[in-house]
């Protein structure tokens, strides 16, 4: 396990960190592909918080895209570097999953965030500051639709309808199980919203949320248990 400080010069203001945003949003990359679905190795990053301990764990797991296995995985604990402001999240979890990701003994191919990219109210979430200061190809898968709005898909596996703010699609709502509540995927960087959705796809061969997402999901949770349980 990684031990993080926040970062020298790290944004202490709002007003600050959306002029972060404005500088690094021109830098997402749109026009790639991407890594073909299923292929090579897949990260899933995630984050737990303690914020009466001012502590946060990150977690990054690397499966075989293929078999769905587990390759390698990291973790990183600091304090938490931001304050909660809707839009802001990922001010609070890029030092502590940046460690996590360099942690790691490979590369992390396709990195898949718990949250946004594209389908955000700046349209620069997590997965596309990721995607940014690192040069992965990331996408972001969400639990709920943020504050978009969206069609319900068709029951069956694999429907999709369009994530809208306004006119934009900024994302999808996809179908990963039949009859069950769609996930909310967009593009990270360096990633298309059509492969982004296939690789939910290959994801979810059982489960709602993709399997990168529940194997960070329960590691970090593990990470902050263990480093609030040692203070």
């Amino acid at each position: 396990m990684t031990t993080v400080d926040i970062p020298a010069g790290w944004p202490a203001t709002e007003e600050a960190a959306r002029a972060v945003q404005d500088e690094l949003r021109v830098r997402v990359v749109l026009d790639e592909p991407g890594p073909p679905p299923g292929t090579g190795y897949v990260t899933g990053v995630d984050v737990a918080y303690d914020d009466e301990r001012d502590v946060v764990a990150a977690a990054a797991v690397v499966l075989d895209a293929a078999s769905l296995e587990v390759v390698v995985e990291a973790t990183a604990v600091g304090r938490i570097s931001f304050p909660y402001v809707p839009g802001l999240l990922a001010f609070r979890e890029i030092p502590t999953v940046l460690a996590a990701l360099d942690a790691l003994p490979r590369p992390p191919g396709l990195v898949v965030c718990d949250g946004y990219g594209l389908a955000h109210p700046r349209r620069f979430g997590l997965a596309s500051h990721l995607g940014v200061l690192t040069g992965l190809p990331t996408i972001g898968v969400a639990k709920n639709p943020f504050t978009f709005t969206y069609d319900d898909p068709d029951a069956p596996r694999g429907s999709a309808s369009p994530l809208l703010a306004g006119d934009d699609e900024v994302g999808r709502a996809l179908r990963t199980r039949a009859g069950v509540k769609p996930v909310f995927v967009s593009v990270g960087h360096r990633v298309t919203l059509d492969d982004a959705c296939a690789h939910t796809l290959a994801l979810t061969p059982e489960f709602r949320l993709p399997e990168t997402t529940r194997r960070a999901d329960a590691l970090c949770r593990r990470a902050l248990q263990e480093a609030t349980t040692r203070h």
